[in-house]
């Protein structure tokens, strides 16, 4: 299918103009779709064959304001809305791919473990302290639409999140994982090659 089939004259002249911008300010990425809003971009690592849907918002304030806290591999796709944060380390693997209004964040205004540090509901939510913990998602990882992955998340290897998931705690490689909390529901068995159905080690 010919691009002049899947755009209007519209489309092709903004999609001109995205790769244009891509190749003078990212020339290792395939397309960066305009809008596109990185703020911190010296604190930002991105591999080559980036794609990115429109309107995705990428930052990066590390913590010791001087560090690389955004680490992106090779090949990742990621599509419209994403919403990208980090202040401490979100490590992105290669060959992720990312549907539309996914947010990714290892940090948070305030604590709220039930301890002694916890931020009262009465203080101003953006004058809290920030909380954070390292993001690692791994190779191959396909995360559904609408998906939330929060502070000290590790998804292992070849693992799918379903859509509208949020992910609190660490998934394991080769599992899809659906739900809020996010929990494996399959796994593809290596032996049969088969997905199968998840049973949790007890």
């Amino acid at each position: 299918m010919g691009l002049f089939s899947r755009y209007t004259l519209f489309g092709l002249l903004k999609l001109t103009f995205s790769y244009l911008y891509t190749k003078v300010f990212f020339p290792k990425a395939r397309i960066i779709r305009l809008p596109f809003d990185i703020r911190g971009k010296r604190f930002v690592e991105i591999g080559s064959r980036f794609t990115t849907g429109v309107g995705c918002r990428i930052e990066a304030f590390p913590i010791d304001q001087k560090s690389t806290v955004l680490r992106i591999g090779n090949n990742v796709q990621i599509n419209d809305y994403v919403h990208i944060t980090a202040v401490s380390n979100v490590k992105i693997g290669n060959n992720v791919l990312m549907a539309s209004k996914v947010y990714i964040s290892d940090s948070t205004h305030g604590s709220y473990s039930g301890n002694s540090l916890d931020s009262h509901p009465e203080s101003i939510p953006i004058d809290r302290p920030l909380t954070y913990e390292n993001v690692v998602i791994a190779d191959n990882v396909w995360i559904g639409e609408h998906v939330s992955i929060l502070p000290g998340v590790s998804i292992g290897r070849g693992t799918i999140i379903g859509a509208n998931s949020v992910v609190t705690k660490s998934l394991p490689e080769y599992v899809i994982a659906v739900g809020i909390p996010a929990k494996p529901i399959k796994r593809f068995n290596l032996t049969t090659q088969h997905w199968e159905k998840y049973y949790e080690k007890v």
